[in-house]
């Protein structure tokens, strides 16, 4: 076998990447030779590309994702391989893909800032959940009171969504015009039947819960946030020191104090 032969050396890459069975970068293929032996880094690339181009055709493709290269079995006949697994799909809430989309478009970012956008507190299993899977981490901490934490995403965030880079990611007029346009005449277009609205009406009405924005409202929200985040905190500042000031209480008033709580 001539390592220096791109035809010859691409069969051998894609041995490595069926076993390894996650992405390769190209710094740990070179370190899969021994010194003499190892290709030049020139010949790595065409033999790449030639595995690439062996892969028409075929049911999976050579792909380039944050972490390096791997191969991986084509979307076309994902509803078909996904059978292969007993176990379904992990389904995620609407809250959590809002909370990844706004790290992901917006990053860095603060909790407090996506609480701003969306309009409702994050819950703390969010932030676990996104941190236990690697799709975020934290990068620095905002320098207001409190220093919040600042999110961005990981190489394991886009080696799952199968991007090489944040630039992947698609526009958001682009995700604007993916989602399903709203169908009238249902839920409040539609006639209560009377025997419900009698229920209804004898039962106490429950406290309304906390509005969300619509997933179109949020996109809005994001191209605007830039402009509508909080930078002056010279106000937070001075309520701080009021409050300080109104808890210290004049000698004479702290005597009494102390004075009735003795007797």
């Amino acid at each position: 076998m001539n390592l220096n032969e791109p035809r010859d050396l691409a069969p051998l890459l894609e041995a490595f990447l069926l076993a390894s069975g996650k992405p390769q970068s190209l710094e740990r293929l070179f370190e899969l030779f021994e010194e003499a032996e190892r290709p030049e880094p020139a010949v790595f690339k065409k033999a790449l590309e030639v595995l690439r181009k062996s892969c028409n055709g075929r049911a999976f493709e050579l792909k380039e994702v944050a972490s390096g290269y791997r191969l991986q079995i084509r979307e076309d006949y994902a509803p078909w391989v996904g059978r292969l697994w007993e176990e379904r799909p992990q389904r995620y809430s609407r809250a959590l893909l809002e909370t990844m989309a706004l790290i992901a478009y917006r990053q860095p970012i603060t909790r407090g800032e996506i609480e701003d956008v969306r309009g409702v507190a994050v819950n703390s299993n969010i932030v676990k959940t996104l941190l236990e899977r690697e799709w975020i981490r934290i990068v620095g901490y905002r320098e207001v009171p409190g220093r919040p934490a600042m999110f961005a995403t990981t190489k394991a965030f886009l080696d799952h969504f199968n991007l090489k880079n944040l630039d992947d990611l698609p526009a958001l007029a682009e995700l604007r015009e993916m989602e399903p346009e709203p169908v009238p005449g249902l839920d409040d277009d539609a006639p209560v039947p009377a025997h419900l609205q009698a229920l209804a009406d004898e039962s106490a009405e429950p406290p309304a819960p906390a509005e969300e924005t619509s997933f179109r409202s949020l996109l809005v929200e994001l191209d605007a946030m830039e402009e509508g985040l909080k930078t002056d905190f010279d106000d937070l500042l001075e309520e701080e020191t009021d409050a300080e000031d109104a808890q210290v209480l004049d000698p004479e008033a702290e005597s009494a104090a102390s004075l009735k709580n003795l007797s």
